[in-house]
């Protein structure tokens, strides 16, 4: 178990798990994902952590066939300005390793922001916080349980 997975299970919140055996060495850790267990990429979002001019992290969780929008980030947080944090900084603040960095079950509450996109599915899936492991969940669940914004700040 891992401290996504114990968020979703003590809150009883619907969900699937799902795993695969990972390839220490895959370019792309949601591609991989989304290959190894036959998902629609579209329905695959990373986890990413973005810095402010100020300093503070945000998460940001982003269809894996595409990138993150750092402008549109900034404004959906009312900051001037953002960039990809440090990894260290993002593994630190989160607890978990990058490639398998879930949005849910981190260290610290970080204001999460999700791309819109996830909304026009019934399910998306974002890593469970452990390389090879995955959750299966509505996006307005994900919303739920990260106090996360629902933002366009994803580009294609």
């Amino acid at each position: 178990m891992t401290p996504a997975l114990d968020l979703l299970k003590n809150a009883r919140a619907e969900h699937r798990v799902l795993s695969y055996e990972h390839d220490p060495k895959s370019a792309s850790y949601g591609l991989e994902a989304a290959e190894k267990l036959g998902l629609d990429p579209q329905q695959v979002f990373k986890t990413l952590l973005a810095c402010s001019e100020k300093g503070e992290l945000l998460v940001a969780v982003v269809p894996v066939v595409g990138t993150l929008d750092l402008k549109a980030l900034a404004h959906a947080a009312g900051v001037k300005k953002c960039e990809m944090a440090d990894p260290a900084a993002a593994q630190r603040a989160t607890g978990y390793l990058v490639g398998g960095i879930s949005p849910l079950g981190q260290k610290k509450r970080l204001r999460t922001f999700i791309d819109a996109s996830a909304q026009q599915f019934d399910s998306i899936h974002v890593s469970a916080g452990r390389r090879g492991l995955e959750v299966e969940l509505a996006a307005a669940v994900l919303a739920e349980h990260t106090k996360g914004v629902f933002a366009s700040i994803g580009r294609g």
